[in-house]
Parts: structure tokens; sequence; C-alpha cells
């Protein structure tokens, strides 16, 4: 192959239709980017992911047998670190939260552009979200639980210190590090550093989750 593959971002496709995996895969015949494998259904996504360690798959929600979000639950419990985007047709509020909620790094719909899918990859690959922050602001509006967390935002809210706080409503923006730390005068390192912080206090796998927990608990709009 002439691509270099070690510097490359290395995909797995999980997708039950052939025809689905095949445009993907044209999608994603970039530069900077190869195809390590493919699954056609849950459990073979789960094998493939322990076997190949790739640094990307992109799991369809609907397959048979083991569905997207179930493999997503299996792989996270096994290799917490795996970067899932979920691939969906259905433009469902109710399927992004369950991806969110099971540690999914991205979600997209099929009818994404290439230069939109090629971005979410790299975006994901770099440790960030890869959502779009209107779709997930809207699902969050659609949620109804006003009382739930009310005593958990408040703990977590003396927890966070007010750099803190800055990090994390950034973080729900949808900003990198790179971004925060031109946005707040720091270094690069130092954002990362009060990431991990703000990700451990919150109890959460990644900054999508994150974000998605300081804005259900209205820590941030």
């Amino acid at each position: 192959m002439a691509r270099d593959e070690k510097s490359s971002i290395s995909i797995l496709i999980a997708d039950d239709h052939p025809m689905v995996r095949e445009g993907l895969r044209s999608m994603l015949n970039a530069p900077g980017f190869y195809i390590v494998g493919e699954a056609g259904n849950g459990y073979e996504a789960v094998e493939q992911v322990k076997a190949l360690s790739p640094d990307i798959v992109l799991m369809d929600i609907r397959m048979p047998d083991m569905d997207g979000i179930e493999a997503l639950q299996a792989i996270k419990r096994t290799q917490a670190q795996a970067r899932v985007i979920m691939v969906t047709t259905y433009q469902s509020t109710a399927y992004l939260l369950r991806a969110l909620a099971a540690g999914a790094a991205g979600f997209v719909l099929k009818d994404i552009s290439r230069e939109a899918l090629l971005a979410t990859v790299r975006a994901v690959a770099a440790g960030t979200t890869g959502v779009d922050h209107q779709f997930l602001q809207r699902a969050l509006r659609d949620l109804n639980e006003p009382d739930e967390v009310c005593v958990e935002s408040t703990e977590i809210l003396e927890a966070l210190t007010p750099r803190e706080m800055d990090v994390l409503w950034l973080i729900a923006e949808g900003l990198t590090n790179s971004a925060i730390a031109h946005a707040l005068g720091l270094s690069p390192t130092t954002v990362k550093s009060y990431v991990q912080t703000i990700l451990q206090k919150l109890n959460a796998i990644d900054r999508t989750q994150a974000a998605v927990k300081a804005i259900r608990m209205g820590l941030v709009k």
C-alpha cells in the first residue's frame, strides 16, 4: 500500500450493508486515512476492535444480532479509550443520547458529505467531539429531567474551580484544546491538564460526555 499507514488514521467500518461499507471506503480513500478492517454486525465489530485496535470505528446503529450501541458498550467495557463514531440514517435525538451515554465520540448521518466525514474522523482521532453542536443542543432540549440532576449539579459546581468552569464552557461549545488555549491565554498542555481534571470530576469518559453532562446539569447553557 502506497499510503503511509503508520502516520494515517486507521479505521474499522462496521455496517451490515456491503454497499454502505463500500461507500464509506470510497469516501475515506484520502491521504491520512486507511481502512484496517470491516465488520458486518456488532459481534464482528467487537472482535475486530480487539484484534486490530483501530484509531476510529465507524459503527452503524441498526445491525442484526447485536446493534451498534450494544457493540459500543461491549467495546468500551474492555477498551475504554476506543473512539467510536456512530453512523445512522435516522436523525433521532434518542439515538444520539443513547450513543453518547454509551461512550460514542461522534455521531453522523449516512448522508454526510465526504468533506464533513473526513473532518469528523480527524476531529475524533485528535480527541475532540464529532457531533454537530446544534443537533446535540436540540437533543438536550428534548430531555425533561429538571429535578434528577439538581443535587449532583450543585456538588459538581462546588468541586469545579472558576478556571475549570471556563474550560468546561468552551468544551461544551465544541472548541479544541488549541482553541481553548488561545481563547483563555493558556498553553495547550495546561488546557489538556484542565480537561483531564474536569473529566474526572464529572465522571465522564471523554469530552463529549463531559459536554452532555454539563449541559444537562445546567452547568453551562
